[in-house]
């Protein structure tokens, strides 16, 4: 019952659901006040050099994103490939398919970024022998967790839940499958498996090196994908060659150079970034 509401929201089009994510927002803002404190905190801790009415006003442009993130993800479910094409723009796939001329696999490195969710419709402007592949954490909503890999899953790309990426990213591998695998790498590594402090967003920030490591282990072509919001329900991501080799780099320079596009990336847009997530919840032994 809840799938067939959520495909019937769906069918609305952009201009009625961009009205009820105005009104989501007014809730969730003023009224709920979600994760109000978190992102405020958050705001405060990476522009100190900004005034308080400047980071109120990236508050309130997050909040007004977040909204519209949660009506778009939804539109997955029902939107024609013609249109996805037009709302979501890819730049440099060319690079993509040249480096599966000579690799397996290309890895793509990203962040909660834009939409992120339409990230996975890609299959619709790379070559047809590729397989799209990106790693998900599984919610513990079954319900939740079914509806979303269906609208990740609905232009063709395949959800890997993380606990088993090195295993299916292997299978892949060992099928001859050519494959492009996205990271959302800018989440918060589990105290032991920290292997890199970075002066992110002006703060020490434990960072998520599973893209490289793995990346090393099987000689992917690592790219980053710098997103953009062009306008409302407009995004465009360009991807940017980090290596075709990675194993020639020291270990955990890759992750620190796709974290500086990373934070590049925010800096220029900074309403568009999770900021609701507790991002800075681990803090470095002394």
């Amino acid at each position: 019952m809840k799938k067939s509401l959520f495909r019937l929201f769906s069918r609305l089009p952009f201009g009625v659901l961009y009205v009820i994510s105005d009104v989501i927002y007014a809730v969730l803002y003023y009224i709920v006040r979600y994760r109000r404190r978190v992102v405020r905190m958050n705001l405060e801790n990476s522009f100190p050099e900004k005034s308080e009415a400047e980071r109120r006003e990236i508050e309130r442009g997050f909040y007004h994103f977040l909204c519209d993130y949660g009506v778009e993800s939804l539109k997955l479910l029902t939107i024609k490939p013609e249109e996805m094409k037009e709302h979501m723009v890819f730049k440099n796939c060319e690079a993509v398919d040249r480096a599966l001329d000579t690799h397996d696999f290309v890895f793509v490195y990203m962040g909660h970024f834009g939409n992120w969710e339409w990230v996975s419709s890609l299959p619709l402007w790379l070559h047809p022998r590729t397989t799209l592949a990106e790693l998900y954490r599984p919610l513990k909503s079954k319900t939740m967790d079914e509806l979303f890999i269906e609208l990740r899953e609905h232009h063709g790309a395949r959800c890997i839940p993380k606990y088993d990426a090195l295993r299916e990213i292997m299978r892949l591998k060992a099928e001859g499958k050519k494959s492009v695998i996205g990271f959302v790498a800018d989440q918060t590594p589990s105290p032991q498996n920290v292997h890199l402090w970075m002066d992110f967003l002006s703060q020490d920030t434990p960072i998520f090196t599973g893209t490289e490591r793995i990346g090393k282990k099987v000689n992917a072509a690592i790219f980053f994908l710098d997103m953009q919001r062009t306008k409302r329900g407009r995004y465009e991501g360009t991807f940017k060659l980090i290596t075709e080799e990675p194993k020639q780099y020291p270990d955990f320079q890759i992750s620190e150079i796709c974290t500086r596009e990373l934070e590049q990336t925010i800096r220029r847009q900074p309403s568009f970034w999770l900021w609701s997530h507790k991002r800075w919840k681990h803090k470095r032994a002394q």
